[in-house]
């Protein structure tokens, strides 16, 4: 029988079919992020157990707009940008297990299909949708620039309708793009069983983040963000109640892996 191979699906004889390769990823990318607070409440509906709020600003949300450039070891993909360049936009709120503090992924869309299979992997919770967000250049004919006054927008939408829109205004540098993503990501990686009626057959809570980092000099601004409902997506339900700021940054990230903390969590149960 053949041994197959590929990271992903499909696995084939040769591997060269696999929608995604194997770790570490790497990305680039043009970040731009809202962050503002709802009801809590709106944000604990989000965290299944054992997850809760964090202690500290629990109804902090941050929705940020990414446009990628990614690629695997190889580096093939830079010269085949189709399969290197896609945009997302995701939802992150901020909880706390076992005493530390998360950030979390609630919602997020992408606009290609090698994105959907990481988050599969990495517990994002990825869905196709539209994003269209503002791109700077150095020459700011038909840009801005990462100056003050530059005014940047951002679009969302998903099954044909618009779910979010924003404008930013930058106004100074900061010392970062926000705390509400700036800790390590606990997710469930979540599969149903296959017979009908089944609970779910495989549930894990895992924590994953950068394995490198580098960021360029962080914008904040004044930002305006408008949610609209829709009859297929909850994100309005995390209503804006207050804009903390709003931020742009370019950034550089590696992904190499991450940790399971419910295995951890039940190894200690069984030798306690």
């Amino acid at each position: 029988m053949t041994d197959m191979k590929g990271f992903f699906y499909p696995r084939t004889a040769h591997g060269e079919s696999s929608l995604i390769p194997d770790p570490p990823w790497f990305y680039s990318g043009d970040l731009l992020t809202v962050e503002y607070r709802t009801d809590p409440a709106r944000v604990a509906e989000l965290l299944p157990a054992p997850l809760e709020l964090a202690p500290e600003d629990p109804g902090a949300v941050a929705l940020i707009w990414a446009d990628w450039q990614s690629c695997s070891s190889s580096r093939a993909e830079l010269l085949d940008p189709v399969r290197a360049q896609y945009k997302e936009a995701f939802v992150v709120v901020r909880c706390a297990f076992r005493g530390e503090v998360f950030s979390r992924c609630a919602y997020i869309w992408v606009d290609k299909d090698f994105a959907i299979a990481r988050g599969m992997h990495q517990g994002y919770p990825k869905k196709l949708g539209s994003m269209w967000q503002t791109r700077p250049h150095p020459f700011a004919h038909a840009a801005p620039s990462l100056a003050p006054g530059a005014m940047f927008g951002a679009t969302l939408a998903a099954g044909d309708r618009r779910l979010a829109e924003a404008v930013l205004t930058l106004r100074e540098p900061a010392g970062s793009n926000g705390f509400v993503n700036g800790h390590p990501m606990a997710h469930h990686r979540v599969y149903h069983g296959i017979e009908r009626g089944a609970g779910d057959a495989y549930a894990e809570l895992i924590s994953s983040g950068a394995a490198r980092f580098e960021g360029g000099q962080a914008w904040r601004g004044d930002v305006d963000l408008r949610l609209f409902e829709s009859p297929t997506e909850e994100l309005a339900r995390l209503r804006v109640d207050e804009i903390i700021g709003g931020y742009y940054r370019q950034v550089g990230v590696v992904w190499d892996g991450g940790r399971s903390l419910a295995r951890l969590e039940a190894a200690e149960g069984a030798s306690a």
